[in-house]
């Protein structure tokens, strides 16, 4: 199966028509996801499901992606879906936590509850070395329909690694921050990685990690964070031609989002053919960034 093939049947990039969900504009439909469940929210599963379909039924639903719950917590999530009754499967990524070997089981879990659960989404780190039989694993553990999201550990040899993802039909994972400082990518490394994706026709990447801020700043802390804005802009960019380096460092929230706003609906959708989506503890911050920016 080729990988244009492999996207082409879930990509919400591809699904959305102007102007999107509810009127969210195409540049953000489906743009979060929701991980509410992991670090830095750690919310408990009847807290982080309560927000999520609060959400949901929200102004700004149209902004929300998938659901990301842990393989290890399936059983948990299950457990609270049939007290709640949701009206229609919940829309969610299974994030491999029992290492490759334990993907058959969790899929077959989730096929078992399939009027619980809609799998959208599959996402695991890859090994130091990501070879080729380990990716051709993922192929067939994962079934045709759901999108594979692998994430290269970076380093020596990352991006040899991100474009072996590509090659093998999964969906390349970015990590943008965490707990500490390594966790946090150089401008360089961003930019390296967009060319590499957007230098394969159909490609897509997923984002993660301390995106829930559109535009690039100085936590308390002291550490710099990426903006999820700044990322979409030079995504745009890098398909263009553009100075993706230069929308990576901006920390001009006026001028990222005129350049934003200056996008045509095709132009929005192609972006979002290539950054694909993020994951995000808290959905409160990012549109509230959006609505302050006008962009919403």
């Amino acid at each position: 199966m080729s990988y244009a093939t492999s996207v082409s049947v879930v990509s919400s990039a591809v699904e959305l028509t102007p102007p999107g969900p509810r009127g969210i504009p195409p540049l953000f439909a489906r743009l979060v996801d929701d991980s509410a469940l992991f670090p830095p929210g750690e919310a408990t599963m009847p807290e982080a499901l309560r927000t999520h379909f609060e959400t949901r039924g929200g102004e700004h639903a149209g902004v929300l992606g998938v659901f990301l719950c842990q393989a290890s917590r399936l059983p948990e999530l299950i457990t609270e879906l049939i007290k709640i009754k949701p009206k229609k499967p919940l829309p969610f990524s299974l994030i491999i936590d029992t290492g490759l070997g334990g993907v058959p089981k969790a899929i077959s879990i989730v096929e078992s509850r399939n009027e619980l659960l809609d799998l959208r989404m599959v996402e695991m780190p890859a090994p130091s070395d990501v070879d080729e039989v380990w990716l051709e694993r993922v192929s067939e553990f994962v079934p045709e329909d759901v999108i594979r999201v692998v994430e290269p550990r970076r380093g020596v040899g990352w991006l040899d690694g991100v474009r072996k993802v590509i090659e093998h039909g999964s969906r390349p994972k970015i990590r943008c921050g965490g707990l500490s400082s390594e966790n946090f990518p150089s401008v360089d490394e961003v930019a390296d990685f967009l060319a590499v994706v957007s230098g394969f026709t159909g490609a897509s990447f997923k984002a993660t990690n301390s995106l829930h801020r559109a535009v690039r700043h100085t936590e308390e802390s002291g550490v710099v964070c990426h903006g999820f804005l700044n990322i979409l802009v030079a995504s745009a960019r890098c398909l263009s031609g553009g100075d993706v380096r230069a929308a990576l460092e901006s920390t001009d929230g006026e001028a990222l989002a005129k350049e934003a706003r200056a996008l045509s609906d095709e132009a929005a959708k192609t972006v979002r053919e290539l950054f694909a989506c993020y994951a995000a503890a808290s959905f409160d911050e990012p549109v509230a960034d959006l609505g302050e920016l006008g962009l919403l």
